[in-house]
């Protein structure tokens, strides 16, 4: 091997040194933007992806700057935030994008949004 090929093979090795875990946490983000209406949990995740739930948070963090979980939420919440601005009621809304509990959709929704669910779906039929 050559200076050049030893050069290649080493920058090729710095570079996708991590591309395991890039697919991995990729692979995962958008398993959950599919399914974001599932009842979704990191046990599951890692049989999925076949790794320890332990390391695949670490690593969704690590690349995504959350847990899954939170991402879940987040998209849960967006995708809920366009079904109301679609007119579909707050509680199907609640329901459709995968929570089971009004009561905690209408706090978490508050807490990403600054403002109730009812009082986002008023904003938008003004």
């Amino acid at each position: 091997m050559n200076h050049y090929n030893k050069e290649v093979s080493r920058i090729k090795d710095d570079v996708y040194s991590n591309q395991w875990q890039i697919d991995t946490v990729i692979g995962l983000k958008n398993y959950m933007d599919i399914n974001f209406s599932e009842k979704l949990n990191l046990t599951l995740f890692s049989k999925i992806r076949f790794v320890s739930k332990y390391h695949l948070l670490r690593l969704f963090k690590k690349y995504y700057g959350l847990t899954p979980n939170q991402y879940l939420m987040d998209k849960r919440v967006e995708k809920a935030k366009e079904y109301i601005k679609k007119g579909m009621s707050v509680s199907d809304a609640c329901y459709e994008v995968g929570f089971e509990s009004l009561s905690s959709f209408s706090s978490l929704f508050k807490r990403k949004t600054g403002i109730s669910p009812s009082e986002y779906q008023k904003s938008n039929f003004r």
